[in-house]
Parts: C-alpha cells; sequence; structure tokens
C-alpha cells in the first residue's frame, strides 16, 4: 500500500489531503507508461552526494511560530527580498545572503541551516559562505544565481515584491509529524515547488517504482513554478528542506562517544529521560541491556616479584642481549650517545636504543625423541654422528629491536624525525629482522629496564640545557621501584622536604656559592625503613650522577641529616611521610567506554602519572582510600557508572579485608592530593605537549 502525503500552498491548488491509495488502482491507470523514468526532474539525494552534480537551490526562509520555514524559489536575482535571508545551495558552496531590513535570527537559523545541509548532506564538503545584500562575490554568488555576466549586477537593489500579508501555507487537515512515517511504506509530500518522495528501508520495490510514477503525473497535472523538482530521499538520509516540513522533526544528535550506534537504537538519543528516575544509571543499564565487566575489580592484586625472581629475568635477557647502542636526538638528527651518559634521561628528549639479541638455533635433533637411535651397546649410532653435523652446521640467529623512548616533557617531532630517517637506515640494515617499539617515560617494559641494571635515572629538563648552562640549583632524585626491582627509576623531583618518604632513599645535590669553583655537597639520605640493596644502590648513584664534579659524597641516615646545608637546600624543615605501606596495596583501574560497553581494566603495578587517562574515569586504591579520579573530558554516563563500580569494590573489600576499611573519595584533575600523589612516582604538572 502506497500512502501519500498530500499537503502544501492552497494558493496554488486547492486545499491539500491525505491519500491512501492501493497499488493495484495505480496499476490499472495508464500514467505508468506514458511517461518514462527519464523525464522525471530528480534531485540528488544525500547518499550519494559525493558523486552527482547538484541541481542548483534558492530558498526563502520565513519564521512560522517560532519555526523555520523553508520554501524554494526560482533561482534568479529577481526572487531576492531585502526583508528576507536566502540560502543558495550551489553543491560545492552553500551562500546565506541577507537582506539589508532582515532579522539577525533569521542569518542565525539560516546560516545553521546551510551548516546542516554540508555536514548531513555534503560531509563537510561544501563551503558555506555568509553574504549580506550589496557585499556578494562577484566571481561566485552571482555566477551560481544563474547571471551569465556577474558585473552587471555590481549595482543591483533587490526589490520587495513578497506581500506584506504573506504567511507561510499550514498543511492541511493535519501538522506533519515524523511519527507518521513508516518504514515499510512509501510517502510522497507535495509542497507546491516541491515534490518528495520518502522511500522507507522495509519498503518493496514495486511499491518504489509506483510512488515514482504516481510523481510524474502529479508534477504535470497540476500548475507548479518552472523550478518544480522531485526529491527523493531515502530513510535516515533525509535531507534538511525535508526535515523542515514536519514539526519538532530536530536532527541534533544527542552525542555520547561512549555509546555504540546499537546502544543508541535500543535507548533513543533522549539520555535526560533515561537518567530523569532516582536510580538513573540502573535505569538506564537495563533499558540497555549492554554489557559490562567488572571483573577486574574482583581480581586479587599481582603479588610483587621477589628479588631472586627479578635478578634472574635480568640474567636472563642480558645475556641474550649481545648489543646495544644508544642514539640521542639533538636539534635535527640523532647522535650516538657517549658511553658515560647510558643510564641518563633527560625527560624533554629522545633516545633510540638498538639492541641486537641472539636467538639460539634449533636443530633436527632438538626435542623428546632426541637419544632414541641410539646403538645397542649405549653409544651413538651412525645417524646420531650426522645429526650432530648437521648440528655443528647450523649457525645461531639474531633479532633487532629498536626501542623509541620519549620524554613526558618532549614533543612528537622526535618520533617523526626517526620514523623518517632513523628507521628507514635500521629497515635497510636488518630487513624483517627489525622490530621497532615506541616508549614513553615510566612506562618501560622490563626487558627494556633489565639492560640498565637498576641505574635508570630521569632528570628534568633538556640535556643540552644541562650541558651549556651552569647547574648551581638544588636536585633532589628519589629512588623507588613500583612491583619489582626491575622497576628501579631515580627520578629528579622539586627539592622539598614535604617529598620524603622514610621508606625510599634519596639523593640531595647541594652547591656551594664560590667564585668561579664549582663545589658542594652530595647527600645520599637514607631513610629509616629503606631497604639495604636501595641504599647500596643510591649510594653508586650518586656517584654516577656527581662523577665529573668536585662535591663531596656523603651518606646521611634519617634523622641526622645536618642542619646548615641539608634542610637548607630542601627549603627548611616540614612534616613528610614515615611509611610506604600504599605500596603492598595500590591498585590503578581504569573505566572506559571504548569496546563499545562499559569495562574496567587494571593497570599494572608499575603504573604512572600518565596512565591517568583524560577521557576516562580512573579508581585508585592506596590501601587506606579509594579514589575515583575524574578526567576533563569524560562523559557523565562513565562519572555514574564509575560511582557504582567503586562503591561495589568497596564493599567487597570490607568482606575479603575488614582489618583495611576504605574510605570512598572523589578528586578531579588538578586538584588531587598528597594522599593520592603518593602512589605515583615523580609526580609534576601535567603534559601540555599536544599528542
Amino acid at each position: 500500500m502506497a500512502t501519500v502525503l498530500w499537503s502544501g500552498n492552497t494558493t496554488a491548488r486547492g486545499p491539500g489531503r491525505l491519500k491512501t491509495c492501493r497499488l493495484g488502482s495505480y496499476a490499472r491507470r495508464p500514467i505508468f507508461s506514458a511517461r518514462s523514468g527519464d523525464d522525471l526532474p530528480l534531485a540528488p539525494s544525500s547518499s550519494n552526494s559525493l558523486a552527482l552534480e547538484y541541481a542548483v537551490r534558492l530558498y526563502r526562509l520565513h519564521s512560522r511560530n517560532r519555526l523555520l520555514h523553508v520554501e524554494s524559489v526560482a533561482v534568479d536575482p529577481s526572487s531576492l527580498d531585502p526583508r528576507y535571508v536566502f540560502v543558495l545551495d550551489a553543491g560545492r558552496k552553500i551562500f546565506v545572503w541577507s537582506g539589508r531590513h532582515s532579522q539577525n535570527t533569521m542569518v542565525s537559523k539560516g546560516r545553521l541551516l546551510a551548516e546542516k545541509i554540508n555536514k548531513n548532506e555534503r560531509k563537510n564538503y561544501s563551503e558555506v559562505i555568509t553574504c549580506a545584500q550589496s557585499e556578494e562575490d562577484e566571481e561566485h554568488f552571482w555566477s551560481a544565481i544563474g547571471c551569465t555576466d556577474p558585473s552587471e549586477f555590481e549595482d543591483f537593489e533587490p526589490v520587495e515584491h513578497v506581500p506584506e500579508n504573506f504567511t507561510p501555507a499550514h498543511p492541511c487537515l493535519y501538522k506533519l509529524v515524523q511519527s507518521l512515517l513508516d518504514t515499510k511504506n512509501v510517502y510522497i509530500l507535495d509542497c507546491n515547488s516541491d515534490l518528495f518522495v520518502w522511500l522507507g528501508k522495509r519498503s518493496t520495490r514495486l511499491v518504489r517504482a509506483a510512488a515514482l510514477k504516481l510523481c510524474q503525473e502529479l508534477l504535470c497535472m497540476i500548475h507548479r513554478p518552472s523550478h518544480a523538482i522531485v526529491n527523493r530521499c531515502q530513510e535516515g538520509t533525509e535531507s534538511m528542506v525535508f526535515k523542515s516540513k514536519f514539526v519538532g522533526w530536530d536532527d541534533v544528535i544527542a552525542v555520547d562517544f561512549t555509546r555504540t550506534a546499537e546502544s543508541v537504537a535500543r535507548t533513543g538519543a533522549d539520555l535526560q529521560a533515561s537518567f530523569s528516575s532516582p536510580e538513573p544509571s540502573m535505569k538506564w543499564m537495563a533499558t540497555q541491556k549492554t554489557k559490562t565487566d567488572l571483573s577486574a575489580l574482583f581480581m586479587p592484586r599481582q603479588p610483587a616479584m621477589s628479588k631472586e625472581e627479578a635478578g634472574q629475568l635480568m640474567e636472563e635477557w642480558n645475556d641474550d642481549l649481545e648489543a646495544m647502542e644508544a642514539f640521542v636526538l639533538e636539534g635535527k638528527k640523532f647522535v650516538k650517545l657517549p658511553e658515560e651518559e647510558l643510564g641518563h634521561f633527560y625527560s624533554a628528549d629522545c633516545y633510540v636504543f638498538l639492541c641486537r639479541y641472539w636467538v639460539p638455533a634449533e636443530g633436527p635433533g632438538d626435542g623428546d625423541e632426541a637419544g632414541v637411535k641410539n646403538g645397542p651397546d649405549g653409544g651413538a649410532g651412525d645417524e646420531d654422528e650426522e645429526a650432530e653435523e648437521e648440528e655443528e652446521a647450523l649457525e645461531d640467529d639474531y633479532t633487532c629491536v629498536v626501542y623509541f623512548w620519549q620524554g613526558r616533557d618532549a614533543g612528537n617531532m622526535g618520533w617523526l624525525t626517526f620514523t623518517f630517517s632513523l628507521q628507514k637506515k635500521f629497515e635497510a640494515l636488518f630487513g624483517d629482522k627489525l622490530q621497532v617499539l615506541r616508549t614513553h617515560q615510566q612506562q618501560e617494559n622490563l626487558k627494556f629496564l633489565s639492560h640498565f641494571k637498576r641505574k635508570f635515572i630521569i632528570h628534568t629538563g633538556s640535556r643540552k640545557k644541562s650541558q651549556m648552562e651552569e647547574n648551581n640549583a638544588v636536585e633532589l632524585f628519589h629512588l623507588r621501584a613500583n612491583g619489582s626491582p626491575i622497576c628501579s627509576r631515580c627520578v629528579q623531583i622539586p627539592p622539598c622536604a614535604s617529598n620524603l618518604n622514610s621508606a625510599f632513599c634519596y639523593i640531595l645535590k647541594v652547591p656551594f656559592e664560590q667564585d668561579g669553583e664549582e663545589d658542594g655537597m652530595v647527600y645520599v639520605w637514607i631513610g629509616s625503613k629503606a631497604d639495604e640493596d636501595d641504599v647500596r644502590l643510591a649510594e653508586e648513584l650518586a656517584r654516577s650522577l656527581y662523577c665529573a664534579m668536585e662535591y663531596s659524597i656523603v651518606t646521611v641516615d634519617e634523622g641526622e641529616e645536618p642542619e646548615n646545608f641539608f634542610w637548607v637546600g630542601l627549603g627548611g624543615k616540614a612534616p613528610y611521610d614515615t611509611e610506604a605501606d600504599f605500596l603492598q596495596h595500590a591498585r590503578l583501574f581504569r573505566c572506559s567506554n571504548e569496546k563499545g560497553y562499559f569495562a574496567i581494566s587494571e593497570k599494572c603495578a608499575d603504573f604512572c602519572q600518565d596512565d591517568l587517562a583524560d577521557d576516562d574515569i580512573m579508581i585508585l586504591d592506596n590501601g587506606a582510600q579509594v579514589f575515583i579520579w575524574v578526567g576533563s573530558r569524560c562523559s557523565e554516563v562513565e562519572v555514574k557508572l564509575a560511582y557504582k563500580s567503586a562503591q561495589v569494590y568497596v564493599q567487597n573489600l570490607r568482606v575479603k579485608q575488614p582489618e583495611l576499611p576504605r574510605k570512598l573519595m572523589l578528586t578531579v584533575k588538578g586538584k588531587e592530593s598528597r594522599r593520592f600523589t603518593k602512589c605515583f612516582h615523580g609526580w609534576g604538572a601535567y603534559k601540555t605537549v599536544a599528542e
């Protein structure tokens, strides 16, 4: 059944009406064979907007009961009226022309209409141009409106030709709403100067053909303007002009990048209706019937790696390492890093490490069947001797891994320089044996860290700047390992007494102000609860840091600090933490919808500040408090679901760890307290470099 929506301008053809016509009654009429489809003037649909030439259209905008009425007029300069706003759709260019006496609100509505046409129908390939009366672009505007010689219209003045009592025509019988359109049917909307054929997605091919034939008859049987055309509209890709004929058809999309298209189809775009109940998130989830994954909250914490296991891993990985070459970015090229600087990193620089690993050859004798073919006397037979000869002929293989290390204060130009210069050279040398891994500061993998044997020092700033300038500033380095001794790093932090902790070791450089001489003291501060291995390592790192300087290195235990230089270098005494129990309990969870559903995943124990994703919610457990960290670009859906998830996590811990009750707390980016930041090694300012 083909349903005809017949509404339009009563001045041209009398009152419009709604017709419901059976397909058979039209199939017997001669209009189906009277004219071919080639005679039908069709406008391009928005679904194939990039492949067709556009018919130039001119629309006059009116205000009707605070709604926008769009009326098609002849594409001619005489159609312009100084009291109105016109939209000239020329395909690749969309002009919004405002008359001298037009209303500013209509100019804004016209601009918005043009922007929506460009976005929804042209995929942002068109250019929207706003021009006032007498300020038209001669080359484009007048040419698009049909002037063969645009220079003739330099002094053109539009006249007021629209009647004073003109009012936009109302639909007859009833108002048009989007709910009238059924996806199984085909509809014809007659607006006198525009004929629209709306094709439902589930309509049959025969009904669609009948509707197009009927449009041919309607186009000829009623007197219409010469610019009248037929517009074909597919369901879901309707044009903005077609939508303007309906009341309340608002194409403003409720954008939430945490929801999938299927989610919107189930729940609808009205998120406010879903969250108006006392338990909005629960109602939303019930409506969604979507998948959620909170299993990470109920998994036990990953146990810390023992010193023996860490030592064995470092030994194995370093045994496989045949050679390692280091390069640092200086200016626009990478130069070889001096041997004495290996293990020293600067947060504003980029480094490249070329590592060659030994890969043992696998001979044919390897496996469970080795030794089966021994002779009867227990000795090796002839076949064993042949296998041994083949093994001798086999050569060990190798593989190369390039680690690109980027400091948190370094820009992406270093990575681009590497990919277009050094990486191409490596690919030419090693071919398919090459693997490139990009890593950021404090996000290195264990294998890379193992090559430095716990002597991994991160300086603040630039390497070049530190070499050129006299470094007479106080420096404080914090030695700490997260989850494994392999993850030991010595990171430079602000020299402040409140940053000390009795569970760690620190290296403090206090320079003396003397004329022309470089002198000072280096204190290795040992916390009362520091690990013995960390104490020895801190002393070695102090010598590595300041071996080239004539500084005296002194080891100081907590509570025995000299007043003159130590506390003066830190800006005076201040309260600091005396325990680090959070290291045994710290867990960081990420709440995200990037998979299309709400899921929580746990970061590794060696997490850092840059793991806090700005567009997500993070949950941090430090053993005493559970923090909900809110990023600046996260969605409301994530906030609500993360809050519910954190409540569930705290309740679960009350059962599993009743001796360690947690308190649920909220923090936002940039407002973190010391109880939050102490869980992150080397906490500082957030990145400002554009990714």
